[in-house]
C-alpha cells in the first residue's frame, strides 16, 4: 500500500514511517490524473458557480493531493537521501505545473467571478476575495503566449529553488574540519563532547579519522558553529569556521578544497542570477514594475516605498545603540583581550567576552539549566494556562525515532495535532520553521471537521551520553517562537479551509504570533518553571535570572541594524527596474549606510539567504521587523493587564486568543489587530522592549 494514498478518513495520518521514495511518482500521478479530472469537472457547465459546488467538486481533490506532496516536501527537508531527492524532484515538474495552471485557469477564474457575493459567509467572503487576487497573481488574466511564458517561469523558479536550498544543504554538511586539542581550548564541554563522538564515527563510518588518531570533528551546523565562534579563544580556528560559513554555496567556497571536489557545482551565483531575471520578466508579465509589487500585493505594507521607510526610520533608531556597541566592542578587545584590530571572525568572541565581563554570566553556563524535556514542560504549560488548552503526549509513526507527536484538546474535544523534532542531524536543512500538515476545516463532503496537524521543527544539538538535549537560551527563544506559528494554525476556530490558521494571514503579520510568544521566555515565573540544572535538578537561581534580564537588550543596537540590512537588501534587490545591480554591490551599497561592523571582501551572504531565494521571503524579509512591531504592541496589553490582577491577564490571553489566533486569515490582519488592542498600531513598545527607547 502506498502511504500517500492511503487516507481512509479525512483526520487519518500520513504513515511517514512505511513511506519511500519509490510511492512519490506513482502517487503523485494518481492524485495529480484526480485533481486534473476534478478541476475538468469543475469547470464544465456539470458544476454550477457556487462556493459549495465548486469545494465540492474541487477541493476535495486538491486538498488530497496537497495533503500528500506537503509530506514529501517536509521529508525532503528534514530526512534527504539522495533517493528521496531524486523522486522529489522528479515529480516537482509535474506538481508545479499542475498548481500553476491551476491558479491561471481563466475557466476557473470565470466560475470564481460567477459567484454571487450575496451568498458568501464572512469567511467565504474573505476567501473568495483572496482567491480573485490570486488568480491575478497566477496569470489568469493573460492569454497566449505569455500565459505560456508564466507558467514556463513558475516552473523554472521552483526548480531553481529547490537547487539553491539543496546547494546550502550541501556546502554546509560537506565541510568538516579535524580540531585539535589546542583549537578547542574555551569550547564548552558539550559541544566538545559531541565534536569528539563526530571524530569517534569516522572509524565506524569509513575505517579512517582523516590521518589523526585522535581529534574533535567540527561542522558548520548551527549546534556546533555558534558555540565555537562565542566560546573557542584558538583565532585561527575561529577565522576557519567563519570563512567556511560566509562562502557557503559561492564562487569562493568551491575553490575550498576542504569542501569537496565538486564545489563548483554548489555555487548558488547563476542561480541567484536566473531567478532574479525570471522574478522580474514574471511581474512585468502581470503588469507590475518588478517584483516587490507583486509581493506587497497581498501584503500589509502598501507599497516598496513604504516599507522603505519604515526600515530607515528603524535604522535612524537604531544605529546609534549600534555605533556605541562596536565602541564598546572595540574598548574592551584592546584593553581586556589584546586585540587591536578585531577581525571579522573575532566579533562573536568579543561580544560574548564583554557579556561575560559585563553581566558575570556565561551563556554555556546557562545553557546547563534549560534541558529540553523541562523546556517543553514549561512550554506547555504557559501555553495551557493562557489559552485553556491541553496537550497530551501522542502516537503516530514518524521519520525519525526522535520526533514525538502530541495532541491539543480542550474539555476532552480533539483541537489540533502535531509532529516536535528538535534535533540537528545528516540530511536535515538548518534553521527552525513550522510547516502546516494539514488545515482545519469543515468539509462540505461529509460535513466532518478535519482538525490541523502542524510540523515543529528546529536543529538543536542532541543529547549527550545519554543525557537530555540542553538548550541555550536564544534556542529556547526558537522554540518558543516556533510553537507561535503552530498556535495560529492549531487553534483556529474559522471552519474555511482557505483562511483557517495562517492560510490567508498577510506575510508580513504572520510573524506576530510567532514574536508574541518570545516574550515569555523573559518572565521569571516560566523560566524558573521550565529549568532544571542538568547535574543537580535545581531550578535556575533568579540571581542569574537578573544577569540574564540585564543583559537582555545587550547589543539590541547591533542586532537590529543586522534585520535591517537584510530587510533593505531583499527590498531593494526585488524592486530595481530599468539599472540593476548585481546582488554583492547591491550589498555593498547598502552596508554604507547600514553595516557598522566591517564585512571581508570574501563574505558571500546572498548565496545562503534561503529566505528569500528558496523560502517565500523574496521582497518581504522585512516582515519579521514589520510583525516586531505588531507582537511588541500586543505583548504590552499583557503588561498592562499584568500590573492589575490575575483575573485580568486571563481575560487579555482570552481576548487575544479570539481576536488574534482562532480568526486567522479570515479578515484582514489589521482588522484582527485593531479589535485585540482597539488601535491602530505603534512602534514605541518595540524600542522599548529593547532598550532603544530614549
Amino acid at each position: 500500500m502506498n502511504p500517500l494514498l492511503s487516507r481512509p478518513h479525512p483526520n487519518a495520518l500520513t504513515d511517514f514511517a512505511a513511506l519511500r521514495p519509490e510511492h512519490i511518482a506513482s502517487a503523485v500521478g494518481e492524485l495529480l490524473n484526480a485533481s486534473q479530472a476534478a478541476l475538468d469537472m469543475t469547470c464544465s457547465s456539470a458544476t454550477a458557480a457556487t462556493w459549495r459546488d465548486l469545494s465540492l467538486t474541487l477541493d476535495i481533490a486538491t486538498e488530497r493531493f496537497g495533503v500528500a506532496w506537503g509530506a514529501v516536501s517536509h521529508l525532503n527537508g528534514v530526512a534527504d537521501t539522495p533517493e528521496l531527492r531524486a523522486a522529489y524532484n522528479d515529480a516537482l515538474p509535474k506538481v508545479t505545473q499542475f498548481f500553476t495552471a491551476l491558479g491561471s485557469d481563466e475557466r476557473l477564474y470565470a466560475k470564481y467571478k460567477a459567484i454571487d457575493p450575496v451568498s458568501l459567509t464572512p469567511e467565504q467572503t474573505q476567501a473568495h476575495k483572496n482567491a480573485l487576487r490570486s488568480f491575478q497573481l497566477g496569470g489568469a488574466d493573460l492569454v497566449g503566449a505569455a500565459k505560456e511564458r508564466y507558467a514556463d517561469i513558475d516552473e523554472r523558479l521552483s526548480a531553481l529553488s529547490q537547487k539553491f536550498s539543496e546547494n546550502v544543504l550541501d556546502s554546509t554538511e560537506a565541510f568538516t574540519h579535524v580540531a585539535s586539542e589546542l583549537e578547542m581550548a574555551g569550547v564548552p564541554y558539550d559541544v566538545r563532547l559531541a565534536a569528539k563522538a563526530r571524530f569517534d564515527a569516522l572509524a565506524t563510518d569509513d575505517g579512517k579519522r582523516a590521518g589523526k588518531t585522535e581529534g574533535y570533528v567540527l561542522t558548520l551546523k548551527a549546534p556546533c558553529y555558534l558555540p565555537v565562534m562565542q566560546f573557542a579563544t584558538n583565532a585561527a580556528i575561529r577565522e576557519r569556521l567563519y570563512k567556511a560559513y560566509a562562502t557557503r554555496a559561492s564562487d569562493v567556497g568551491a575553490s575550498d578544497a576542504s569542501v569537496g571536489a565538486d564545489a563548483s557545482l554548489r555555487d548558488n551565483s547563476t542561480i541567484i542570477t536566473e531567478l532574479l531575471a525570471l522574478k522580474h520578466e514574471q511581474a512585468q508579465l502581470l503588469g507590475f514594475k518588478h517584483h516587490a509589487e507583486v509581493s506587497l500585493a497581498s501584503k500589509m505594507a502598501s507599497s516598496a516605498e513604504e516599507v522603505v521607510t519604515f526600515l530607515k526610520d528603524l535604522t535612524s533608531r537604531a544605529k546609534p545603540y549600534a555605533l556605541k556597541d562596536v565602541l564598546e566592542m572595540r574598548e574592551f578587545a584592546k584593553t581586556e583581550l589584546g586585540l587591536a584590530d578585531p577581525q571579522p571572525w573575532d566579533w562573536t568572541f568579543v561580544s560574548e567576552r564583554l557579556k561575560e565581563a559585563r553581566y558575570a554570566y556565561s551563556e554555556s553556563d546557562v545553557k546547563n539549566y534549560f534541558q529540553l524535556p523541562k523546556v517543553l514542560d514549561g512550554l506547555f504549560a504557559k501555553i495551557e494556562s493562557l489559552f485553556d488548552v491541553q496537550i497530551i503526549l501522542d502516537t503516530a509513526p514518524t521519520w525519525n525515532e526522535k520526533v514525538r507527536f502530541y495532541r491539543i484538546t480542550q474539555n476532552g474535544q480533539l483541537l489540533a495535532q502535531f509532529y516536535l523534532d528538535t534535533a540537528a542531524r545528516d540530511g536535515k536543512r538548518g534553521g527552525a520553521w513550522m510547516d502546516d500538515a494539514r488545515g482545519r476545516w469543515l468539509r462540505v463532503d461529509t460535513n466532518e471537521l478535519q482538525t490541523p496537524v502542524a510540523h515543529l521543527v528546529c536543529n538543536f544539538a542532541d543529547g549527550i551520553s545519554g543525557k537530555p538535549a540542553l538548550l541555550t537560551h536564544d534556542d529556547v527563544i526558537t522554540l518558543f517562537h516556533e510553537f507561535g506559528h503552530g498556535l495560529h494554525h492549531m487553534l483556529t476556530r474559522v471552519n474555511e479551509r482557505d483562511v483557517a490558521g495562517i492560510n490567508g494571514v498577510e506575510w508580513d503579520a504572520v510573524e506576530l504570533p510567532s514574536q508574541f510568544m518570545e516574550n515569555f521566555c523573559w518572565e521569571w515565573d516560566v523560566v524558573h518553571g521550565m529549568s532544571a540544572h542538568i547535574d543537580t535538578g535545581v531550578a535556575m537561581p533568579a540571581e542569574l535570572f537578573q544577569k540574564m534580564l540585564a543583559a537582555k537588550n545587550y547589543q539590541s543596537g547591533l542586532a537590529t541594524m543586522r534585520q535591517v540590512e537584510f530587510s533593505l537588501f531583499d527590498m531593494v534587490l526585488h524592486s530595481q527596474t530599468t539599472e540593476v545591480q548585481e546582488p554583492m554591490a547591491l550589498l555593498a551599497d547598502i552596508r554604507k549606510d547600514t553595516a557598522v561592523l566591517p564585512v571581508p571582501s570574501y563574505s558571500r551572504t546572498p548565496h545562503s539567504f534561503s529566505h528569500i531565494f528558496a523560502g517565500g521571503y523574496a521582497a518581504g524579509y522585512y516582515s519579521y521587523k514589520w510583525a516586531e512591531v505588531l507582537s511588541a504592541d500586543c505583548y504590552a496589553a499583557f503588561e498592562e493587564a499584568a500590573l492589575l490582577n490575575a483575573d485580568d491577564l486571563k481575560t487579555i490571553g482570552k481576548h487575544y486568543l479570539s481576536e488574534i489566533l482562532q480568526v486567522g486569515g479570515s479578515r484582514p490582519a489589521i482588522d484582527s489587530f485593531i479589535a485585540f488592542r482597539g488601535r491602530t498600531p505603534q512602534i514605541d513598545a518595540l524600542m522599548r522592549h529593547q532598550g532603544m527607547n530614549s
